[in-house]
């Protein structure tokens, strides 16, 4: 227990003021990526959405993944870029429990779509013919909406077991974002099990969807490898290609922060930048680029709009 200590009614984030001297340079690089991101996962929703080639659950689970991560990013990196150019970074209690809750809900509902999007690409290659009957608009919508369920539902966990008591100076969170682990420190009870649960909570969460992911993965290998012809096997590999690709970023940058040893040392704020600046980044830019569908529809919205300047 801390005692003789005020008790907190803001919190100051700490960031990149560490790094004064490459502030403004840190403002504009990841300012041209946050551009880049959401003109990406835009562009992904609205071809599926204009495009009725792409009325498809793959898409609908794409989309909707494009959906959460815009989310996911706007709950962080527009605070991030103020601060980076303000000299007041104090952000209240209230505030701080809302960005917490936001970023690990959307941080959750991301790794369940990817999930869901491994299950879908396992009927679809493993059991083609029901596929039609198993994976319809209506079941697509309700596995994207209990993805958003389970994320929401772990975070208020999180965030109730360390916004429960009070917070005692000082108010310096070691990031740029409201982090669980850099705030529960400052928690005045019980600091040490409390961050032990919410990262076994988290460490579960992400090692939980991974092994599902990596269980249907097991089952599309071995379907794929009795496809007698090459070409099937190439056919069948390129659907989950993009996904495989975005499933190891994503979850490779994420093992990095949840699962480092707490006596291992490093920086907190540099190395959460990968899994909430690159990852976002790298996400749309895998799917579309490596997407023929993806590709041929923009395609086709560029020639519509060539044609209407024509006739005009």
């Amino acid at each position: 227990m801390k005692i003789n200590q005020t008790i907190l009614k803001e919190f100051t984030l700490v960031g990149f003021s560490v790094y004064p001297q490459v502030q403004t340079f840190l403002f504009v690089v990841f300012f041209g990526l946050y551009l880049l991101t959401l003109t990406g996962n835009l562009a992904i929703m609205g071809l599926t959405w204009v495009d009725r080639s792409l009325h498809t659950p793959m898409y609908l689970f794409l989309s909707a993944l494009s959906f959460s991560e815009t989310c996911y990013t706007l709950s962080i990196i527009p605070r991030m870029l103020t601060d980076l150019l303000a000299k007041n970074r104090s952000i209240s209690v209230i505030g701080c429990s809302l960005q917490m809750c936001f970023f690990l809900a959307l941080g959750a509902t991301n790794c369940v779509i990817l999930t869901v999007m491994g299950y879908d690409r396992f009927l679809a290659i493993c059991n083609p013919l029901r596929y039609p009957l198993l994976m319809t608009s209506m079941v697509c919508g309700q596995l994207v909406a209990s993805a958003w369920a389970v994320g929401f539902f772990i975070s208020v966990i999180e965030t109730a077991l360390i916004f429960r008591g009070s917070f005692c100076s000082p108010n310096l969170v070691k990031h740029f974002f409201c982090h669980m682990r850099a705030v529960v420190r400052l928690s005045c009870l019980h600091s040490d099990l409390t961050e032990f649960t919410v990262t076994l909570i988290s460490v579960s969460g992400l090692m939980g969807t991974f092994l599902l992911i990596v269980l249907t993965y097991v089952f599309i290998l071995s379907t794929v490898l009795r496809i007698p012809s090459a070409e099937g096997k190439q056919k069948a590999f390129s659907t989950c290609a993009s996904h495989l690709t975005v499933v190891i970023v994503h979850f490779g940058f994420a093992s990095i922060v949840y699962l480092k040893p707490e006596a291992s040392g490093g920086d907190d704020t540099l190395i959460a930048v990968p899994y909430t600046v690159i990852t976002p980044f790298l996400s749309p830019l895998i799917f579309s680029l490596r997407n023929k569908d993806m590709k041929g529809a923009f395609r086709k919205v560029l020639g519509k709009t060539s044609s209407l300047d024509k006739t005009s």
